[in-house]
């Protein structure tokens, strides 16, 4: 990713846009405002799915658009298309130009440059495996899957992948691009014993090419771990309900973490008082020991960025530390309105969406004690290692999760499996329960997908051992 003023690039070679020309018409769509950009994306995308033992879905797209925004105070002002010629740029700076009403800024400062380089510019979709190829190492999924063992019902597999190519634009002749591939393999198994049936489920992902995510050795221990999930789920007992001690598993429990009090720390809702951690910088919100970042700087990670939707290059920005609230995730607009930089969280689903605060790759650093050790401080609890769907309320913090895996805790060993297991509290006051934090800090496999206010777009989570005590527990058994 570089940081350039070359008037070549690839939109301007592979579209109806002339350089200088666009250049003056994005200048004058946003004269006399505070910020703005154009944003040029390209995306050539295919997946293939794989279900009960047939190739249900093969898809391949290529899309690419533009959007202009215009900001004045606290006013934007957005349009986008997927025609890239002049005249739809033109229109669509008319549009924007309609939220001076009289009124006029002065031009931000442009986000700084960088030529950091996070991840490869190759694209995923070229060379490497051909249709055939891939369609035959889903088959293989599937027949390795069913052979590992007579109780395999249902086997699912997919593959995906995604070539990007953005250029933002800024008055004055300020440019900004990035390259940005991602990939992405899912696994689903079914178990059946007698009347019962239960799943598993694991994936892998990353900002690289197929050839690191399709190896053979790779796509069998996302089968034997699909299936082990679904193989302990079929020895689980129901989940007993109400205040235990609740210790997550490393890793993929982070999403508990994201979605529990990483959007509370966006700072659009900080700036309108929306949040349960607004008005509180500097005081303490977790138990010590606690530090909390957001980093977007991890080579090859899903959710990182060499810069973000704005231009800005990603940080790793710190959140949390030592239990006390020290930064929110800022995008450009909300950063100016606050009085503070810009992180670097400016992202934005597509082309035709607007940029607003987001997380990239959010966890938690790792402490100083062993996970065996935090097991066996447990007399009865339970040990939580994957979780499903969850939902937030971003106002008051409260979180309702559910765990796709987890156990009994019983004087201090891990005891039998549960089932129907859900985590009910709010962010702010759980994380003052942290009583221990281990020294394994594990991200996910690069699976995250986020959504907020209507947009989506891939992040990674992760965290260490973590007990909490007096959690509410919901589960099938009271």
């Amino acid at each position: 990713m570089t940081t350039s003023t070359h008037p070549d690039s690839y939109f301007f070679s592979e579209s109806d846009l002339d350089s200088v020309r666009t250049q003056r018409l994005v200048d004058d769509a946003l004269h006399g405002m505070e910020d703005g950009e154009l944003y040029l994306q390209y995306v050539q995308s295919e997946s293939f799915s794989f279900d009960d033992g047939r190739l249900r879905n093969a898809v391949y797209d290529t899309n690419r658009g533009f959007g202009l925004r215009s900001v004045l105070g606290e006013v934007t002002g957005y349009a986008h298309s997927s025609s890239l010629d002049e005249a739809a740029l033109k229109r669509a700076g008319e549009t924007v130009q309609s939220i001076k009403s009289g009124r006029r800024g002065t031009l931000a400062i442009h986000p700084q440059g960088t030529n950091r380089k996070l991840y490869t510019d190759e694209n995923p979709l070229l060379g490497g495996l051909d249709f055939n190829a891939k369609v035959k190492m889903l088959q293989d999924i599937d027949a390795y899957a069913r052979g590992l063992d007579n109780r395999v019902c249902q086997v699912s597999a997919s593959i995906s992948g995604e070539w990007q190519t953005v250029e933002i634009i800024r008055p004055g002749g300020h440019r900004v691009r990035d390259i940005r591939p991602l990939v992405r393999l899912n696994v689903s198994v079914v178990a059946q014993e007698g009347d019962r049936m239960e799943s598993g489920y694991q994936g892998a992902g990353g900002r690289y090419d197929y050839s690191r995510l399709l190896t053979e050795e790779n796509w069998k221990s996302q089968v034997d771990e699909a299936l082990r999930q679904a193989l302990v789920n079929l020895d689980s007992i129901p989940a007993p309900a109400g205040e235990m001690d609740v210790v997550l598993g490393p890793g993929w429990p982070g999403v508990l973490l994201h979605e529990a009090i990483g959007h509370g720390l966006e700072g659009d809702f900080n700036r309108k008082g929306t949040s349960a951690f607004a008005g509180l910088m500097g005081e303490r919100v977790a138990a010590p020991g606690v530090t909390v970042v957001d980093d977007g700087t991890l080579p090859d990670r899903r959710g990182s960025l060499s810069v973000d939707d704005e231009g800005t290059p990603t940080s790793c920005t710190p959140l949390i530390e030592d239990g006390i609230l020290t930064g929110y995730m800022q995008d450009r607009m909300n950063a100016r309105l606050m009085g503070v930089k810009a992180t670097g969280n400016g992202r934005r689903e597509s082309y035709a969406h607007q940029p607003m605060p987001r997380m990239t790759n959010t966890y938690m650093l790792a402490g100083d004690r062993d996970p065996q050790e935090i097991i066996q401080g447990v007399k009865n609890g339970l040990y939580a290692v994957n979780f499903g769907g969850g939902q937030v309320d971003i106002t008051n913090g409260k979180f309702v999760f559910s765990c796709t895996e987890a156990y009994l805790i019983k004087d201090g060993k891990i005891d039998a499996p549960v089932k129907g297991a859900t985590l009910i509290g709010n962010g702010p006051d759980a994380l003052t329960r942290v009583s221990a934090i281990g020294n394994d800090l594990e991200l996910d496999a690069g699976v995250g997908v986020c959504g907020k206010g209507g947009q989506s777009v891939p992040v990674g989570v992760g965290q260490p051992t973590l007990r909490l005590d007096g959690l509410t527990v919901g589960g099938t058994e009271s």
